[in-house]
């Protein structure tokens, strides 16, 4: 399906963290974490999404707006997630755990689906300082649901 806006950043996701929010609402960073959630490498809370890379360094991060669900998903991603986001005032930011924002979109107020796409995990270096992680979120116009792993990958399974 054709992407209506398309954006490749860097990210520093410091603390493991990088956020897809409504900028206009500025939601607090969730704080009741469980083992799940780390499992998931996803967290949703009110108007934000949590994606947590396996580096805690500048990771290569693309966000893909759709008009509809963006189809097949490709076999190169290890990890996907899939959850939803509401943006009540359309301000779709991607922003940095301990920095700003990197993507600033002005976009349709609503509920929105995500994917979260999560590639090269088994390339990160023993000291855990780079690799060839790479990440992907895709958006849409959507309903609520609750997130689902799509696609699970865990470094035990690796070894």
């Amino acid at each position: 399906m054709p992407r209506v806006k398309h954006a490749s950043v860097q990210v520093f996701a410091d603390y493991h963290q990088f956020y897809l929010q409504d900028g206009g609402v500025n939601p607090p960073a969730p704080e009741d974490w469980t083992d799940d959630d780390v499992a998931n490498r996803v967290k949703v809370a009110q108007n934000v999404v949590v994606v947590c890379p396996i580096r805690d360094m500048e990771v290569p991060v693309e966000i893909e707006l759709h008009n509809c669900h963006p189809g097949e998903l490709g076999s190169e991603w290890d990890h996907i997630v899939h959850c939803f986001l509401a943006l009540p005032t359309g301000h779709l930011q991607l922003h940095e755990c301990t920095g700003g924002p990197v993507l600033d979109w002005h976009i349709e107020p609503g509920d929105y689906e995500v994917l979260v796409l999560l590639g090269g995990l088994a390339t990160l270096s023993d000291d855990g300082l780079s690799g060839q992680d790479h990440y992907k979120v895709q958006v849409w116009p959507g309903r609520s649901a609750p997130l689902s792993v799509v696609r699970s990958w865990s470094p035990e399974a690796e070894a």
